[in-house]
């Protein structure tokens, strides 16, 4: 803007110039004067839109921000702010969209898993003779898409965690056995036995249910990856320190290296995945997000062809508060 005007009052004196006017003074005050009230205008003009600039620098870190006003009379800052309450009504209008069709797929899930649950409750009483192997076959594909239809409900409620949260001290003995118990069909199937090895009064702080569940993921994969290759799946507690930690060791095919670090992504399978059609890469993807959202770690540590180890580290001593 100086530029210009600079080129501006230049212009003018060289009409004057080449008109014929001689007075180098008058030509350098008028210039002066032009400057000064060019001055005095840009003066005026950043008091004025002073606090719209202030806004336009804040970083905005909510999005109701966006839609308060900047409290300037200037038109130009008025604009502004009729611009970004018109962006924010809009985005409050889509974001209220995807919500609600976020919770009709999440109602439409959970509705769905439910109903799946009547016909597979039928197909376990129909199959109860054990002396008929293809009813027994019948029945292990059946607990596979119980378990299934589990794992979609619970990655379903992730997103309502902490409306589905209660924390206490639970006995993690108790949990760890019915967790086994519930396996006990594919420990037989797989020639696995599941050895338990800790205190019956280990407690630990978290939500029985979800580490229920994470419990659940590992013993599925252990289960798996060390099906025709293994003898046992050990399931260890101790106390570390100011931790607790679980461990579920199989003797299986075990993680490659470079798989590792990665395992816990959404969709990975991995190599040793895609030996196994079953594989879907969300086992150990929504332990790990369960364990993020309880407080706790996850490690894990494995060798190809001699087996994998997975730890749960809980805190001992929390302060307990349910949502």
């Amino acid at each position: 803007m100086f530029v210009m005007h600079l080129v501006q009052l230049t212009l003018v004196v060289a009409i004057y110039w080449l008109d014929g006017y001689r007075n180098v003074y008058t030509a350098l005050y008028s210039i002066f004067l032009g400057m000064v009230t060019l001055l005095v205008y840009t003066g005026w003009r950043y008091i004025s839109h002073r606090k719209m600039y202030d806004r336009l620098a804040e970083p905005l870190n909510e999005l109701d921000k966006s839609a308060a006003g900047s409290g300037s009379s200037a038109p130009i800052a008025q604009a502004v702010d009729q611009l970004l309450q018109a962006q924010y009504a809009l985005y409050m209008t889509r974001i209220t969209e995807m919500e609600h069709r976020r919770r009709e797929h999440s109602t439409f899930i959970t509705q769905w898993v439910h109903q799946m649950k009547t016909p597979l409750s039928v197909i376990h009483l129909l199959t109860e003779n054990e002396s008929d192997r293809r009813q027994v076959d019948i029945r292990d594909e059946a607990d596979r898409i119980q378990w299934g239809l589990e794992t979609v409900l619970h990655a379903t409620r992730l997103e309502t965690f902490e409306e589905d949260f209660q924390a206490a001290h639970v006995p993690l003995k108790r949990v760890v056995r019915k967790t086994v118990n519930e396996h006990k069909r594919l420990f037989i199937v797989n020639n696995l036995y599941p050895q338990v090895q800790m205190d019956d009064e280990l407690t630990v702080p978290t939500d029985e249910k979800w580490i229920g569940f994470v419990l659940t993921q590992l013993l599925s994969n252990a289960i798996k990856y060390s099906a025709g290759c293994g003898r046992t799946v050990a399931i260890r507690a101790w106390r570390q320190g100011a931790k607790t930690v679980l461990e579920v060791a199989d003797e299986g095919i075990g993680i490659p290296l470079a798989d590792l670090k990665r395992v816990t992504r959404p969709f990975y399978t991995g190599e040793s995945g895609r030996k196994f059609r079953e594989s879907t890469g969300m086992g150990l993807h929504l332990a790990q997000e369960v364990c993020n959202r309880l407080g706790h770690e996850l490690e894990i540590d494995s060798t190809v062809d001699v087996g994998t180890r997975v730890r749960v580290y809980f805190l001992t001593a929390v302060k307990l508060t349910s949502m």
